[in-house]
């Protein structure tokens, strides 16, 4: 992504999570819909082994439409990732307003316990304001 709004980053128990939204596609401005992208890096600072079993993931837009994708894996996969492995992961929305919040949470297991927790992810913003602000000064 090359013009990612802001990154925001989280880190909970060695695990550090860097995020990024861009706006994808400004030609859907004129038809109504704003197509976001959004990425996320997610590295095993700990010095256990981590899964990454899935995901809780919202965004909600300015008109209160709530959009959710708590599922298993990442694009069908299951990553496992010693320590000072990372792994990328992006995708796109496609949403009818022009402002909107991402949130959530992945669910790791971690070290040879197999202990299940919820890592929150980076709170990531979806705005045209902000990303037309940004474009200018490049």
């Amino acid at each position: 992504m090359s013009d990612i709004n802001e990154i925001n980053i989280v880190k909970t128990d060695g695990v550090v999570i860097t995020g990024g939204s861009e706006l994808v596609d400004s030609s859907v401005l004129n038809t109504g819909e704003f197509l976001w992208g959004y990425y996320f890096c997610i590295e095993n600072n700990s010095d256990e082994k981590i899964t990454l079993i899935g995901k809780d993931w919202n965004i909600t837009d300015e008109e209160g439409r709530h959009f959710c994708d708590n599922s298993e894996g990442f694009s069908g996969e299951i990553p496992e990732l010693e320590p000072g492995e990372y792994f990328e992961f992006s995708a796109t929305a496609p949403l009818k307003t022009a402002h909107a919040v991402f949130y959530g949470s992945c669910k790791i297991l971690k070290g040879a316990a197999k202990i299940a927790k919820n890592i929150r992810l980076p709170i990531l913003t979806f705005d045209v304001k902000q990303q037309k602000s940004l474009a200018t000064l490049n």
